[in-house]
């Protein structure tokens, strides 16, 4: 009728997003299950093995899948096993106060060649410095097709713009680092929060079952990165999960971001070390690192401080529990080499922490390799691909 608008009806959707919706899936499944057969993705995916076909052509086509050795059966035909093509790379990148990793990695996650640079204090100065490491990277990574760059940055960031908004660590203000360095490089450019970026890391490739999940990123300060039923939580401006600087203590020590007290101040590597200083420990302590190999020596000021931190962290993630009610939570960052000396201390907290009625979540430390970050990075190029997590 003339007047009348038409209802809110639902949007059929278009061929071409069922022709991308079962491409994604294909290639997450031959990601995931590799090496399969065109029989086993149809089985696995439910298409039609027709369907498999040509998407399945269309990947080899494009050089995202190789097709590999075929399967010995007793007898009749033999499959034919498909796998990813790993002469693809991509380039991940690590952004942290004191120094900043690249590193060039295949679809696969296997890195093959690292650089790390110090990380300046002008934000001009430490673009250009990575703008220069990245093209080196390509520049000698001969034979493979580079597919993006993805960076892991110590704070939130506007996703419109690219530019960051809240990195009180990194003290280099709301510059811009996307797209001048997509510009240089010519190479797709993704960046993420390192604490959300350890949760893709966390999905991808170390295959976390978990529907929800927390990462919870230990350095200078501490992130939290979020997965609820199955989905990066970003919120509102990418804001989400900064736990680090709920305040814990209005009358603690100041905090970067402004304010006094906040969780990071009281749980954080730079609080251990504050603790030990305070303790009459050495002055020529000034790394993490150095902490830890203290109290592995048996230096008893420097066992107290990585306990004092240990009870603090397990308090507030007390917060995190109560908030998210994750399944698990996975913890990132130098302490997790010591993880004997901090976990049982950190899981009674938590557990003393834990509402009654509800269950502590289990607490896992990352691997020991320390390249969750970097994983993540690559993590941010490959979903542009394989799905949107």
């Amino acid at each position: 009728m003339s007047g009348q608008t038409e209802p809110n009806l639902p949007r059929v959707a278009s061929s071409e997003i069922v022709r991308d919706i079962n491409r994604r899936a294909v290639l997450n499944l031959i990601r995931t299950r590799q090496p399969i057969s065109r029989a086993d993705l149809a089985r696995a995916s439910g298409l039609q093995r027709s369907t498999i076909s040509v998407i399945v052509e269309q990947l080899i086509g494009e050089s995202w899948v190789l097709e590999g050795p075929t399967e010995r059966l007793p007898r009749g035909r033999h499959p034919t096993h498909l796998r990813l093509n790993h002469e693809r790379g991509i380039i991940g990148v690590d952004i942290r106060p004191a120094e900043t990793t690249v590193a060039l990695a295949d679809i696969n996650g296997k890195f093959s060649e690292r650089e790390v640079l110090a990380t300046s204090p002008d934000p001009k100065a430490a673009i250009g410095e990575l703008r220069e490491a990245i093209g080196r990277m390509v520049h000698g990574s001969t034979g493979k097709k580079i597919e993006g760059v993805g960076i892991s940055l110590p704070g939130r960031f506007d996703e419109g713009s690219g530019r960051l908004v809240f990195a009180p660590n990194l003290r280099w203000g709301g510059v811009d680092i996307r797209n001048p360095l997509a510009a240089a490089t010519g190479l797709e450019v993704e960046i993420e929060n390192a604490a959300n970026a350890c949760v893709l890391a966390a999905v991808w490739f170390d295959r976390a079952p978990e529907s929800n999940l927390v990462a919870l990123t230990i350095s200078e300060g501490i992130g939290t990165g979020i997965l609820a039923n199955g989905r990066l939580v970003r919120g509102l401006g990418g804001m989400a999960g900064e736990f680090g600087h709920v305040p814990v203590d209005p009358e603690g020590p100041l905090c970067g971001c402004g304010k006094r007290g906040c969780w990071e101040v009281f749980a954080s590597n730079r609080a251990a070390l504050r603790y030990y200083l305070e303790s009459g420990g050495d002055a020529g302590v000034v790394r993490f690192g150095e902490l830890l190999d203290r109290a592995d020596g048996g230096d008893g000021r420097a066992a107290g401080a990585l306990e004092a931190m240990a009870h603090r962290l397990g308090r507030g993630m007390g917060m995190v529990v109560a908030g998210l009610a994750p399944e698990r939570i996975v913890v990132v960052g130098d302490l997790t080499r010591a993880w004997g000396r901090f976990g049982p201390i950190v899981e009674a907290e938590l557990g003393a922490q834990t509402l009654a009625g509800g269950r502590a979540p289990r607490v896992t430390p990352a691997g020991e390799d320390g390249m969750a970050r970097l994983r993540g990075a690559v993590a941010l190029v490959l979903r542009k691909r394989f799905s949107d997590v």
